[in-house]
């Protein structure tokens, strides 16, 4: 059976450090994978990363898994190119699931609409409207496909990228998500941009600062994660 490190991190409330990998390749998401024993997480950044996400994803996906218990926890992020809300990014989340990805980083989401979308997305019934036939899935983490319909729901990470004016303005709204928004990814450039200051160089406006504490706060008080670039995943 594959690891899961970062899920017991969650659960274990503690810190989780991790990196990401922009390169395609699987050459590449091996190497990273078995970098470092201290590695909880990879993300596969299929948004401003070079790996495509069809096809690319899920072969970096299954070279990482190959590493069966030390393999890191591995996440995709997807493109999710058009509003949550309206379900455009139910395929590519559908699609980073069944090739066996631990869980989603979705960017620009900023109201509630749109997460609760997201989570349905990710979660079998009857918490969301996932489908279920991918026969990579299971082989990928080890179980048997019985297992892993009963184990899905609670063990597949649902991260959300806070990174607009609107999405601070829905933080807490975000955050009551029910089905389980696990926590927030904060992307400070586009966070930045949309509050009209300067992207970090390297490190963020004071005022921007001010406001990725009060996110991080937030995310504290509603018992769920928060991770910002160039820091990481914690409770």
């Amino acid at each position: 059976m594959t690891a899961h490190p970062l899920l017991q991190a969650f659960k274990a409330s503690k810190p989780a450090f991790g990196a990401w990998i922009t390169l395609p390749g699987v050459f590449n998401a091996r190497t990273a994978a078995a970098s470092s024993p201290h590695l909880s997480w990879l993300v596969i950044d299929c948004e401003h990363g070079m790996t495509p996400l069809h096809g690319g994803a899920g072969e970096s996906i299954q070279a990482i898994a190959g590493l069966g218990s030390n393999a890191p926890t591995t996440m995709v992020r997807i493109p999710a190119t058009g509003a949550s809300a309206d379900g455009s990014a139910n395929w590519q989340i559908k699609y980073v699931l069944d090739a066996g990805a631990r869980g989603v980083v979705v960017p620009m989401v900023s109201n509630a609409a749109q997460a609760k979308s997201v989570v349905s997305a990710a979660r079998f019934p009857p918490a969301g409207i996932r489908g279920f036939g991918s026969p990579f899935t299971q082989t990928t983490w080890g179980i048997s496909a019985a297992e892993y319909l009963s184990t899905a729901n609670d063990s597949v990470i649902v991260l959300v990228q806070i990174e607009t004016r609107e999405a601070v303005q829905n933080l807490q709204e975000i955050l009551s998500v029910d089905g389980l928004v696990d926590g927030v990814f904060i992307g400070p450039f586009d966070l930045s941009l949309s509050l009209g200051f300067p992207v970090p160089s390297p490190e963020p406006h004071p005022e921007v600062e001010k406001v990725i504490q009060r996110i991080k706060d937030a995310a504290h008080a509603s018992g769920k994660k928060w991770y910002v670039s160039s820091r990481r995943l914690e409770n």
